[in-house]
């Protein structure tokens, strides 16, 4: 299948089946000497993982992460960097059931036409959610490259839960995002999105959400204009998440319901540093990074799998059928969804700074 790579010297090749034998990434254009080893990826990984608790897919799988190459005594050597994990929990035999019948809000049926019937339907296979591993893999790498190298550093939090928007943000609460289930810094706001969460589980539905994204210590002028801005390569690097239907930047929709006098931001010094009085470019201008924080929220569709009986077709006979969908899902995929951002816009970010020369080929 095409289009499973991203970046242009950070590169990401991503490989791997939701239920086949493993999911996994081959990263390419990582600087050599960059001290790097199993150690710096599983925490990610284990934040985003199945299984954590009671609001998400009870799929229990370990997601230990193997380095295959690119690393001798401890450093990358500048060679491509093989990564993955097994999948030990995958049960394909609901999905053989069903391999006919097109699940409601998922990639089945234009995968089926795409691919001659050859894709792999097992568990929506190269389209599922679990492939989100493969890109938290990569972003950790990115992560520890951006702040060892320019002092970068990227949170995400979610935001909003179904109708229910956090407000209580604080740079000390967003600190502690994942110490709750649905890693929201608001611990109000935080009790009633688990509380929803589990009351659409019971009713057999699902709640989407939005994340908030901050990256901090960027230089002023990384981008390139204009199919490569910042923007651009964020929204398709966010896009490439399953179940990922918006983002927008700074103050977004919100701000072209604004005057420009209202919109824009000012500049001045402050600490001897250019600065804006307010962000709602998000850090961004003209494509390029203005020196403030990136501001990104990212809007996630409600899981598509639910256990409420949906009306579809079984392609075989062409006949209407009812479908009450098997497996086991995440009632919402919002709590498990903050590092995977994290660690996509860490790989945008990276690539950017090795093509603007900010990060050199060779840590020194």
């Amino acid at each position: 299948m095409g289009g499973s790579m991203i970046g242009e010297r950070f590169v990401a090749v991503s490989f791997g089946e939701s239920h086949g034998r493993c999911v996994g990434i081959i990263v390419d254009g990582c600087p050599a000497g960059l001290p790097l080893e199993e150690t710096d990826i599983q925490p990610l990984l284990d934040l985003r993982k199945p299984g954590q608790s009671i609001i998400t897919t009870q799929r229990r799988e370990e997601d230990k992460v193997e380095i295959l190459s690119g690393i001798f005594n401890g450093f990358t050597t500048g060679a491509p960097i093989c990564m993955l994990i097994w999948n030990n929990d995958s049960d394909a035999k609901p999905y053989e059931m069903i391999k006919n019948i097109p699940r409601p809000g998922h990639a089945d049926y234009p995968a089926m036409v795409r691919y001659g019937g050859f894709a792999d339907y097992r568990g929506s296979g190269r389209f599922s959610g679990r492939l989100t591993a493969t890109l938290v893999m990569a972003g950790a790498i990115a992560v520890k490259l951006l702040k060892i190298t320019l002092g970068i550093e990227t949170v995400a939090y979610t935001t909003e839960i179904g109708d229910i928007r956090a407000h209580n943000m604080t740079k000390e609460n967003i600190a502690t995002r994942y110490d709750n289930e649905v890693r929201c810094p608001d611990l109000q706001a935080a009790q009633s999105m688990k509380e929803a969460i589990l009351q659409a589980r019971k009713s057999g539905d699902s709640l989407g959400g939005i994340i908030e994204c901050i990256s901090s210590g960027l230089p002023v002028g990384m981008g390139e204009p204009i199919f490569a801005s910042l923007e651009s390569d964020l929204s398709k690097a966010l896009f490439s998440i399953p179940a990922v239907k918006a983002v927008e930047f700074g103050s977004g929709f919100a701000g072209s319901k604004m005057r420009g006098s209202e919109n824009n931001d000012s500049y001045m010094i402050k600490n001897g540093k250019v600065i804006t009085k307010t962000n709602n470019a998000g850090g961004i201008l003209g494509g390029l990074s203005n020196g403030m924080p990136i501001v990104v929220r990212v809007g996630f569709k409600p899981a598509a799998s639910v256990a409420m009986t949906q009306q579809t077709l079984d392609v075989s006979t062409n006949e209407q059928t009812n479908l009450t969908v098997p497996g086991r899902h995440d009632p919402c995929v919002v709590p498990r969804a903050p590092p995977v951002v994290e660690c996509v816009v860490s790989m945008v970010l990276a690539d950017h700074a090795i093509r603007s020369g900010l990060i050199p080929l060779v840590l020194k």
